[in-house]
C-alpha cells in the first residue's frame, strides 16, 4: 500500500514516518527543496524525541521517501494526506491558502482514484472546499477520475508525538464514502491492534472534533490558572486543590496544573479559529473568549511578581530565564509564554540571560540579539537578580544550590510549581510560585 503525505512539517513528517514504520510505502512531499534534501541526509527540521532514528531507519529500508515532485509523490497512491500549515490570519481565522493550493495541484496531477484526506487542522467546510477545487481542476482537464475526500484530524502531543501516533487513543475519521472507509480501515489496521477505536462520523463533525478537543484542554488550563490566582488572594494552595479535584473521575488529573499559560502550534491557533468560525455563524463562544483572555494574562504573571518584589523598579536588573520552548521535549516556541515574558522584561530595561536544552537556535532565530544566550543553566545565574523557571525541563527539577551562590539576589520565580517552597526558603531564597502560599 502506498500513500502520499503533502507537507513535512510537524504533523506531516511524524505521521508519514509512523505510517512507514508500520510497513506502508510513504512518500513525503514539500516545496522546500532544502528541507527535502536535508531529510534525505537525515537532518530533521524539528526536534522530536525518537523521530530522527525512525526517519533514517525507514528511509534506508525504502519505505519512506522525500520529494518535491507532486506527480511522483501521488503516483500509485491510494490515499493522499494534506498536512500543510493553516496559520492564523490577523482576525484569528485559519488561513487555508496552502491547503487549497495543494488541492489544486492534486487535481492537476492525479490520474487514478484516490482518497484525499485533510490531516491539517481545518475549520468546518474545508473538506468540501477541497472537493470543489479538485473537481474544478479535473473538469478543466476534461478528466473523468473518481475521488473521495475525508477528514482525519491529528491528535499528536509535541514531545510525545511518536508514541501518540503509533499507539493512538482513538482515530477520528469523517467520510461519506464506503470506498474511502475501506482504504482507511486497511491503512490504520496496524495502529488499532491495541483495541482503541477508529471512530467514523460525518465530515463536519470530524473537522469540529479536533477544535473541540483542543479548546476543551485549553479551557482546563485557563480555568486552573484562574483558580490559582484566586488561591493566592485567599491563602489557599492550588496543588492541594488540584489533588482534591483530580481524584474525581469526572474531572481527572490531566491538564489541571497551574503555570504560565499554554502556547504552541495548536491551542492558541485553534481557540482563535473556533471563536472566529462561531462569530461568522452569528454565535459567540463566550467561555472560549474568556479562556483566551485568561491565558494572555497568565503569560505575564511572573513579570508582575517580579515587579511587585522590586517595588516597581526593575530597570537594569539581570534575570536568568530557564526554558524557552512552550513545553518540554520540543524546540517549538510558537506562542510560548517565554516570548511574552521576554518582551515585557526588555520593555522595562531588564537584561535577560536565557538557557534551554534544545530551543536555543529557534530562540536566536526569533529573538536575535535581544537577549543573551548561555550554554549552561547555572552560568545564567552569575550576578542575576532573579531566576525565572518558565519551562519544566527535567534537568531543572533538582536545584544545585552551591552553584546558585553567585546570584546577586537570591530570588526564584517558579512558573511551573516544580520546587518545594520550604526547601528553597531553607536555602535562603525568596520564592514565588503560581497559586501556592
Amino acid at each position: 500500500m502506498k500513500i502520499s503525505i503533502i507537507g513535512t512539517g510537524y504533523v506531516g513528517l511524524v505521521s508519514g514516518t509512523c505510517f512507514a514504520e508500520m510497513g506502508v510505502i510513504t512518500s513525503c512531499l514539500d516545496i522546500d527543496e532544502n528541507k527535502i534534501e536535508n531529510l534525505k541526509k537525515g537532518i530533521m527540521p524539528i526536534w522530536e524525541p525518537g523521530l530522527e532514528t525512525m526517519v533514517k531507519r525507514n528511509f534506508d529500508k525504502n519505505r519512506l521517501s522525500f520529494t518535491t515532485d507532486i506527480f511522483e509523490s501521488i503516483k500509485n497512491a491510494e490515499a493522499v494526506f494534506i498536512a500543510v500549515g493553516t496559520p492564523p490570519e490577523e482576525d484569528g481565522s485559519a488561513d487555508l491558502q496552502y491547503v487549497l493550493k495543494v488541492a489544486k495541484e492534486i487535481g492537476k496531477n492525479m490520474d487514478h482514484y484516490m482518497v484525499i484526506i485533510t490531516k491539517s487542522t481545518v475549520p468546518i467546510g474545508t473538506a468540501e472546499k477541497v472537493r470543489t477545487v479538485i473537481s474544478k481542476e479535473l473538469k478543466d482537464r476534461n478528466a473523468s477520475i473518481e475521488f473521495d475526500v475525508a477528514s482525519n484530524p491529528e491528535f499528536l502531543k509535541e514531545g510525545d508525538a511518536i508514541d501518540d501516533c503509533l499507539h493512538p487513543d482513538r482515530i477520528v475519521v469523517g467520510t461519506d464514502s464506503e470506498r474511502a472507509k475501506d482504504i482507511i480501515d486497511r491503512l490504520y489496521k496496524p495502529f488499532v491492534l491495541n483495541g482503541h477505536p477508529i471512530i467514523y462520523m460525518d465530515i463536519p463533525s470530524a473537522e469540529l472534533t479536533k477544535y473541540t478537543a483542543n479548546a476543551l484542554l485549553a479551557t482546563k488550563i485557563s480555568f486552573m490558572n484562574d483558580i490559582a490566582n484566586f488561591c493566592e488572594i485567599v491563602g489557599a494552595d492550588i496543588n492541594s486543590v488540584r489533588r482534591g479535584i483530580g481524584t474525581d473521575k469526572r474531572i481527572g488529573p490531566y491538564f489541571i496544573y497551574a503555570g504560565t499559560g499554554y502556547g504552541g502550534s495548536c491551542f492558541p491557533k485553534d481557540v482563535k479559529a473556533i471563536i472566529k468560525t462561531a462569530d461568522e455563524k452569528g454565535y459567540s463562544l463566550e467561555i472560549l473568549k474568556s479562556v483566551e483572555r485568561v491565558n494572555n494574562r497568565q503569560k505575564e504573571t511572573l513579570y508582575h511578581k517580579l515587579i511587585k518584589h522590586f517595588n516597581g523598579n526593575i530597570k537594569g536588573k539581570k534575570v536568568a530565564l530557564w526554558g524557552l520552548s512552550f513545553k518540554p521535549n520540543t524546540d517549538d516556541m510558537r506562542e510560548a509564554p517565554a516570548l511574552v515574558l521576554i518582551d515585557k522584561l526588555i520593555s522595562e530595561g531588564v537584561n535577560v540571560f536565557a538557557y534551554d536544552p534544545v530551543a536555543m537556535e529557534e530562540a536566536k532565530r526569533i529573538l536575535g540579539n535581544k537577549i543573551e544566550y548561555v550554554n549552561e543553566p547555572y552560568k545564567a545565574l552569575e550576578n542575576a537578580d532573579a531566576l525565572m523557571l518558565v519551562t519544566e525541563w527535567t534537568e531543572f527539577r533538582i536545584l544545585n544550590y552551591p552553584k546558585m551562590q553567585n546570584m546577586k539576589e537570591k530570588l526564584i520565580l517558579d512558573g511551573r510549581n516544580i520546587y518545594d517552597p520550604e526547601e528553597v526558603r531553607q536555602q535562603g531564597f525568596v520564592y514565588y510560585s503560581i497559586g501556592r502560599k
